[in-house]
């Protein structure tokens, strides 16, 4: 039996996300446990980790310090046993470097970049809110079925700041607000969407699938 852990660190939509991997993965053959993950022991168990957040960077990342052990377990989990990894939102931006949400704080530092508010334009408002189409920058696994040339690959998108990935090879895919904005970053065994794939129905649904069928 394979066990997908979402980290439930009080900053996350722990309900839709569970919902949305437990009706994916009805549909498999495999048997698959999708378990709220709450302490470093049970992340011990994960073959496969999601780490969702809503709400500010600094907060979110304080959410995780409170728990005893649990970053130094998911960071050994992730980055020296290889075990694919799913950032969701603010759990995609705290793989980088820092944010500056509020105040300067220090994120995983898995990809490079920094985390920051999204520039006013005129006509574009702030929170980047609704349905966004990602345009991919080269074939993975976890855009299987989504880099539809015929259809567009549209998700739900909600933030204020955005993740500046510093090497454009760690950038998948992206959206225009105003200007570029990461929508998934890949590093190794590690995902990161800044949109909300429990949100976006067909696209949200097939992105899941994607990552649990991911062999990095």
């Amino acid at each position: 039996m394979e066990i997908i852990g979402i980290i439930d660190y009080g900053s996350g939509n722990i309900h839709s996300a569970t919902k949305a991997f437990e009706t994916v993965t009805r549909d498999f053959k495999k048997e698959i446990k999708i378990m709220r993950v709450a302490n470093a022991a049970e992340i011990n168990d994960c073959d496969r980790i999601v780490l969702p957040g809503v709400g500010a960077f600094k907060d979110c990342k304080a959410g995780l310090s409170y728990v005893d052990d649990l970053f130094p377990s998911l960071e050994k989990k992730i980055l020296e046993k290889g075990v694919p990894f799913l950032g969701i939102c603010v759990g995609m931006q705290l793989l980088a470097d820092e944010g500056f949400e509020g105040q300067k704080t220090a994120g995983f530092g898995w990809v490079p970049g920094v985390v920051d508010k999204i520039p006013t334009v005129p006509g574009i408002k702030i929170p980047h809110m609704g349905w966004n189409n990602i345009k991919f920058n080269r074939a993975h696994d976890i855009c299987f079925e989504l880099d539809n040339k015929n259809e567009e690959t549209t998700a739900y998108f909600v933030h204020s700041y955005y993740f500046k990935v510093k090497n454009t090879e760690d950038l998948l895919g992206y959206c225009d607000y105003g200007r570029q904005i990461t929508a998934v970053v890949c590093k190794d065994n590690i995902i990161g969407c800044q949109f909300h794939p429990e949100k976006s129905q067909k696209i949200g649904l097939k992105f899941i699938r994607n990552f649990i069928n991911w062999k990095p």
